[in-house]
């Protein structure tokens, strides 16, 4: 059974930073795309990161420079730290894997499974 566990979240100030935490189980962090989208209340669901299998990352432009993904298989957890954070980042967080998990356009298309969310909150 696939089970993604998203921790990490909180309030900060602006120019903070908070790193997100997504243990994954069923299986291991390295075969599938894994990564993380948020969502704020009256708008459409925003893709933030993918890894691959192989490493690679894709970020969206709105976090690129500030947010780093990245996993450790021997803990099997998906990570993203976030830096510089803006009031415009607040929303909830939830981590994601799929086969072909992609940022596409502003949204993250190709979502299997995902987690519960967790909320962050950052003031000005």
């Amino acid at each position: 059974q696939v089970q993604l566990v998203e921790s990490g979240g909180g309030s900060v100030q602006a120019g903070g930073s908070l790193r997100l935490s997504c243990v994954v189980s069923g299986y291991p962090v390295t075969i599938y795309r894994l990564g993380w989208f948020r969502r704020t209340p009256g708008k459409e669901r925003e893709g933030v990161a993918t890894i691959d299998s192989d490493g690679d990352t894709n970020y969206a432009d709105s976090v690129k420079g500030r947010f780093t993904i990245s996993r450790d298989s021997f803990k099997n957890t998906l990570y993203l730290q976030m830096n510089d954070l803006k009031p415009e980042d607040s929303a909830i967080y939830y981590c994601a894997a799929g086969q072909s998990l992609r940022i596409c356009g502003r949204n993250i298309c190709g979502t299997n499974d995902w987690g519960q969310g967790t909320q962050v909150t950052v003031s000005s």
